[in-house]
């Protein structure tokens, strides 16, 4: 849903960035010009309340330059503060120092931004708590509804401009069992998404995880939004505004809610001691969805399902080097013969002291919708950072 919807406002930016260049269009036609975007953001963004695939897909881009790099095949390994947003288990794998993540990425030619930043610490020995925030947003959208004034006149000065964004506060809990290997984890998770001073809602869910580790094999679960994450939509149009939507012939958007289904993700990991200091880890993902079927390799009516590894090569603890398969689709080529694609993602990491930088290049080959993306990532220890400046 994000990348269709963002394919749109790409369009409609670029439109509205030539309108100077076009006045002597007809006045009738500039006014139905200057409401469609609207209508396709807020329409767009209500109108799964009757069906809720792919609500709140912003939250499965995924966060981490080395996790993107690896193709999301996380679930079973990660055991740091990422793990906050890919199986709060993880983050019984952070040590007695907290650790801080930022990330900061741009999507379509720089049109979408997507910030993330977690904060993690243990609180006793068996326990830790995290505190993630995600947020992918377009701004500098033109608002055109003032475009024409009450003579009839086209004044570009009177375009203003708005944000869409949304928001994703998430606080994780993890916890080791008495079971030597194996965690467990939860999220509760409340998402804010703005449409500029048109529409708003509030969402709420809850993820669970766990993991569990014997010998080189590692094992991992998430289960999101497993209460169902309900979002309640607030469209707050003036009079004004509903007026000119009347008279365009739009129908005016009101409040609605929808839903996010459950979505599972299981995956299984192993490291591989090469020798002394070389160390492989390869991991394979599935994500399950119950939203209806999806264009993954597996699908049915209720469920879909997605494949997706990883491997990592560690290098004296210092270097990181990363590539991952993922986003596997059947499509018809001009033939009208099936055939499958996959997006391959590539990333290397580097390690020097108490900092961690991260970096990924998605979407090789425009293999998917989406234009490719450099990511870079920072992972901070604090402490450890402290002890070295004292």
């Amino acid at each position: 849903m994000c990348q269709y919807n963002l394919t749109h406002l790409a369009t409609i930016k670029k439109l509205f960035s030539c309108y100077k260049y076009y006045t002597i269009i007809h006045l009738h036609f500039m006014k139905l010009i200057a409401l469609s975007f609207l209508t396709i953001l807020v329409i767009h963004s209500t109108a799964f309340a009757q069906a809720p695939k792919y609500s709140n897909e912003f939250l499965q881009i995924g966060v981490g330059a080395r996790s993107l790099g690896m193709s999301g095949a996380q679930v079973a390994s990660v055991n740091d503060v990422t793990s906050g947003y890919w199986n709060p288990a993880g983050l019984t794998g952070i040590s007695n120092t907290p650790q801080l993540a930022l990330m900061h990425a741009e999507y379509f030619a720089g049109i979408a931004k997507y910030d993330y930043g977690a904060f993690a610490k243990r609180i006793d020995s068996s326990s830790v708590l995290a505190l993630s925030v995600v947020r992918f947003g377009v701004d500098n959208i033109p608002n055109t509804t003032e475009l024409i004034d009450a003579n009839g006149i086209i004044d570009y000065n009177r375009i203003s401009s708005f944000s869409a964004a949304d928001y994703a506060f998430i606080g994780s809990y993890a916890r080791n069992l008495k079971v030597k290997g194996l965690s467990v984890g939860g999220s509760a998770k409340v998402v804010r998404r703005i449409i500029g001073k048109f529409a708003n809602s509030w969402g709420f869910g809850i993820d669970a995880g766990l993991q569990y580790k014997r010998n080189q094999w590692q094992f991992g679960l998430t289960a999101r939004d497993i209460t169902t994450t309900f979002n309640a939509w607030n469209v707050t149009l003036d009079d004004k505004t509903k007026a000119t939507f009347i008279a365009t012939g739009n129908t005016i958007p009101t409040n609605s809610q929808e839903i996010t289904l459950p979505r599972f993700l299981v995956g299984v990991a192993r490291n591989i001691k090469l020798n002394k200091n070389f160390n492989l880890l390869a991991e394979i993902n599935a994500d399950i969805t119950t939203d209806g079927k999806r264009n993954v390799v597996f699908k049915s009516n209720s469920l879909s399902l997605d494949p997706h590894a990883g491997v990592e090569l560690n290098i004296y603890n210092l270097v990181y080097v990363r590539a991952g398969v993922g986003n596997i689709t059947k499509q018809k080529d001009i033939l009208q013969r099936t055939i499958t694609t996959a997006q391959p993602n590539v990333g290397l990491g580097l390690k020097f002291r108490s900092i961690c930088i991260d970096y990924a290049f998605t979407d090789i080959g425009n293999s998917s919708t989406a234009i490719y993306s450099n990511i870079f990532s920072l992972k901070f220890d604090i402490n450890k950072a402290r002890k070295k400046q004292a």
